[in-house]
């Protein structure tokens, strides 16, 4: 059984040839470019060398179990969100902004929990500390997008909400990999 998932995830892996480089390119692009925001003196880089490359390595990893997260948890959700609008009463136009505040919302959601899970994930009665580290980080993805879906009921213009929105995922995105990863290396010690 055990060969068969890694020969199926291997399969998987080389249907898209042009996807296996792209987690050796971003760490190229990291290593390559962390010189030039440190200095390029020789024996600094070489100290930090041994962590650079393992936190590298670390978020990709965290990149892709967020992302398989959110396939599970989010992709689901948006898909039946049609069902919840009829079954809620919510017109054509107000879905269509529930399913564009869902998508960013879903994504940044799996981003945010990230560090939170990898800070207990050592814990034998994590669930309540997970909650209590996600709630206040949750509310302001709450705030713009029921704020947005407020607007798209009243036929109000919804672009501003969809851009706090979008501003909270590409600041989720770009920060929760490191701050799993630093997590992790937390939890773990």
């Amino acid at each position: 059984m055990f060969l068969k998932i890694c020969r199926m995830e291997l399969c998987a892996a080389f249907r898209h040839r042009g996807e296996l480089l792209n987690p050796l390119w971003f760490f190229l692009i990291v290593i390559t470019l962390f010189p030039l925001g440190m200095g390029p003196e020789p024996q600094m880089l070489a100290r930090i060398a041994p962590g650079v490359v393992w936190v590298v390595a670390l978020p990709l990893a965290v990149l892709a179990k967020i992302l398989a997260h959110w396939l599970v948890a989010g992709l689901p959700l948006l898909l039946l969100s049609p069902l919840a609008a009829l079954l809620l009463g919510i017109d054509f136009s107000g879905w269509q902004v529930m399913a564009a505040t869902l998508l960013p919302g879903t994504l940044t959601l799996s981003f945010i929990g990230a560090p939170a899970v990898a800070l207990t994930v050592g814990l034998r009665r994590g669930g309540v500390l997970l909650s209590l580290l996600m709630l206040p980080l949750t509310i302001p993805l709450l705030i713009f997008a029921t704020a947005a879906m407020d607007a798209g009921a009243l036929h109000l213009p919804v672009s501003g909400y969809l851009a706090l929105l979008g501003a909270l995922l590409a600041a989720s995105a770009t920060l929760s990999p490191f701050i799993t990863a630093a997590a992790l290396r937390i939890s773990l010690h």
